[in-house]
C-alpha cells in the first residue's frame, strides 16, 4: 500500500485529541468509519503500523479481533505533529515533497522542519 501522508496526520491528530493519559483510542472496524471518513479500516491499519514502526506512537497493542489500541503519541510523534499541525505548514510540506518526489515520513519530517525554519527567519 502506498503511504498517504494525510492519513498519517489524521491518525496523529486523533490520538493527540485524547483527553488524558488514562485514555486510549481503539482503532476498530466500528470506530474508523465515523472518525476517519474516506479511509478504509485497512488503510488506517496500515498507516497505524507505519506510525508505530517509525516511533510516533506510545503503547500500541493489537487485539485478537484485529483492533489496534494506542495510548498516546511518543515524544517523536508529538514533535512531528507539532511541526505539521498548521494547515499552512502542512500544505507547503506536501508541495515540496511532491516536487522532490518523496513522501516518506523521514522526508516529510525534514521538509516540515525546513518550512518552519524559513517561517522563523521571516519573523526577524
Amino acid at each position: 500500500m502506498k503511504l498517504n501522508p494525510d492519513c498519517v496526520r489524521n491518525i496523529l491528530l486523533k490520538i493527540e485529541s485524547l483527553p488524558g493519559v488514562k485514555y486510549e483510542y481503539r482503532f476498530s472496524e466500528d470506530t474508523v468509519p465515523n472518525d476517519f471518513p474516506g479511509y478504509s479500516y485497512e488503510e488506517i491499519e496500515y498507516h497505524l503500523r507505519q506510525c508505530d514502526l517509525h516511533g510516533y506512537l506510545y503503547k500500541v497493542s493489537y487485539t485478537l479481533t484485529g483492533d489496534c489500541v494506542v495510548q498516546d503519541l511518543s515524544p517523536l510523534g508529538h514533535e512531528f505533529l507539532s511541526n505539521i499541525r498548521s494547515d499552512n505548514v502542512w500544505t507547503k510540506t506536501k508541495n515540496v515533497a511532491g516536487k522532490i518526489g518523496s513522501y516518506s515520513l523521514d522526508t516529510l519530517t525534514k521538509i516540515a522542519t525546513g518550512v518552519i525554519t524559513e517561517l522563523i527567519k521571516q519573523q526577524f
